[in-house]
């Protein structure tokens, strides 16, 4: 009997966008890299699951050209086996600085080209029996044999413990056999059917989004519980290009602070030799290792039918406190100055990217610590000159909210947001009244004006006699939704060249009547009860409140707050 096969390299697994056709298809690695210019877009079941895949593309580039070149020649300064392609001595400090110049070259060739070079294929040809989801090296998964070597002995294949079914990884249902998902988008029995081909990347986002609620670990001398994925711990950001190409060219970050060799799971001797590092909860000190960490260790045993059963052992996670070797997150700061990722939880649904524009980009137009790297990295290429100073950077961000339950972290919502900015804006430093500084100010006024029209519906629900605030609460979530468009098309607009003032201006004006209007549709609604109001005392004056006076004052607040009598 013919051993069951398919790999990875050669395969079709991946979709994609065509660009011309504008048709999606189904590509293999080594088809993916070679005519990644080909592609507009990754094209899966759920922008996670891209994601995903995205970062494993990612590690395979940054493994490779951190060792080669454009033109397909290791750096002067490493040594690397011609065989396994693997570093095998280290730079010197001394060398870094030099190292860092060859491989922004690098990159620069690479965009300048606009595609990948014959060292990609290359190295996954070498690879290849890493990269087959069957064989004795599974893809993203382990044997039966080490399997049962890592579990407890009472949590063995044989056991049918630690079983999780494909409803569970598959992100579009979610269910667990406690939990139905009544609104998935297969029903019954279909639930648990896959294609190959979905399967697999279902395998590869299940590493990086795991939930908890699986109970079965590997085996440790420390206890230690089942971690989610490392990007469901995250607030993901990336840039997103106009080709697949682009996309990947300008979040491989190659310089990402002190150097590092890279080392993807795939590179590791053996399962157990990567486990070892793990029960350690070590941080990794290179992107590759992160963008391919697992979660779980996964067996998966077919039936005749070919119908697979998967087993999961949860792994010992490292810790992301300062773990700045993570390029696509935002980060927050606690009392000690430690920084760690910046999570969302359902009650941020309403927040769009914009409105947390200095959690992207260091407003005083200094990188920092806060800064994504993904960001730190566009700003350097820019500084470099290596990128057009009037191109358009979108920024981009996936995330996967669970249900704020603790023992289960199931999801509940999946979000996507961007923002286009020109570079020579996003990365202006030319003083205190820097372009990064003039939009983080027309945010706060504008969050200003939204906190003035709470305040005009709060005052409507007293009119009305609510005792909660749902109704301000839903019409100021409308409020903003209507925002996000027009204000990020006018941060798409922004240019050096443009007089700033004109710019403010601009803004001020759309807002005030973007405001007025919304206000006024309350007003146009109005009840009998609204027009006769109520009675309030203050300062021992009896006035009287109503949906006019409400609306005249908040006309006033609106004109006072954005200065709309300036000429």
């Amino acid at each position: 009997m013919t051993e069951k096969t398919f790999n990875l390299t050669t395969q079709p697994w991946i979709k994609v966008i065509n660009t011309d056709t504008n048709q999606e298809q189904k590509v293999s690695l080594i088809e993916l890299f070679e005519h990644a210019q080909d592609y507009r877009q990754l094209a899966g079941e759920m922008r996670i699951q891209d994601f995903a895949i995205l970062r494993l593309l990612l590690a395979i580039l940054t493994t490779v050209y951190s060792r080669f070149d454009a033109n397909n020649q290791p750096y002067e300064d490493l040594k690397v086996d011609p065989i396994s392609m693997q570093i095998t001595s280290d730079i010197d400090e001394e060398e870094e600085e030099d190292f860092d110049e060859d491989l922004l070259a690098t990159w620069h060739q690479l965009y300048s080209k606009g595609s990948f070079s014959e060292i990609v294929v290359k190295y996954l040809q070498q690879y290849k029996d890493k990269f087959d989801f069957f064989g004795s090296h599974p893809f993203y998964q382990v044997t039966r044999k080490e399997y049962n070597e890592l579990v407890p002995d009472n949590c063995n294949v044989k056991t049918g413990k630690g079983r999780v079914a494909i409803k569970q990884i598959n992100r579009q249902v979610s269910e667990s056999n406690n939990s139905p998902a009544i609104f998935a988008p297969r029903a019954g029995q279909a639930k648990n059917i896959v294609e190959l081909d979905e399967l697999i990347r279902w395998i590869i986002t299940y590493q990086n989004y795991a939930g908890v609620t699986d109970k079965t670990r590997i085996k440790a001398d420390e206890k230690f519980s089942s971690s989610p994925g490392w990007l469901y711990k995250l607030n993901p950001v990336f840039a997103k290009g106009e080709t697949l190409f682009e996309t990947l060219m300008l979040n491989l970050i190659l310089v990402n602070g002190k150097y590092a060799p890279q080392k993807p799971i795939w590179e590791y001797q053996s399962v157990q030799e990567y486990i070892v590092v793990r029960k350690k909860k070590i941080l990794p000190n290179n992107i590759s290792e992160l963008y391919t960490a697992w979660s779980r260790i996964l067996h998966i045993e077919w039936d005749e039918l070919e119908q697979p059963t998967i087993f999961s052992a949860g792994i010992p996670m490292f810790d992301s406190m300062n773990a700045k070797v993570e390029p696509m997150t935002i980060w927050k700061e606690d009392r000690e100055s430690n920084i760690k990722p910046s999570t969302r939880g359902l009650k941020s649904l309403g927040n769009a990217m914009w409105r947390k524009f200095s959690n992207y980009v260091n407003v005083n137009g200094i990188s920092d610590d806060i800064e994504p790297g993904v960001v730190c990295w566009l700003r350097n290429l820019k500084d470099e000159g290596i990128i057009a100073s009037d191109k358009n950077i979108t920024l981009a961000s996936i995330d996967l909210l669970d249900d704020g339950n603790s023992s289960s972290q199931l999801p509940a919502a999946e979000l996507y947001d961007d923002m286009s900015i020109e570079a020579d804006v996003m990365f202006d430093t030319s003083g205190e009244n820097c372009w990064p500084v003039i939009i983080e100010e027309m945010i706060k006024k504008t969050q200003g004006i939204g906190n003035v029209y709470w305040q005009f519906l709060k005052a409507i629900c007293e009119l009305r006699g609510l005792s909660n605030q749902a109704f301000a609460n839903k019409a100021s979530e409308e409020f903003y939704y209507g925002l996000n468009e027009p204000f990020k098309t006018w941060l798409a607009r922004l240019s050096t060249e443009e007089n700033s003032d004109q710019a403010i201006t601009s803004w001020k004006r759309w807002l005030e009547k973007y405001a007025l209007d919304k206000a006024h549709s309350i007003l146009d609604t109005s009840t009998p009860r609204d027009i006769t109001g109520i009675r309030i005392e203050k300062n021992g004056v009896k006035k009287l409140r109503n949906i006019v006076t409400a609306y005249n004052y908040f006309c006033f607040k609106v004109n006072q707050d954005l200065e709309i009598n300036e000429k």
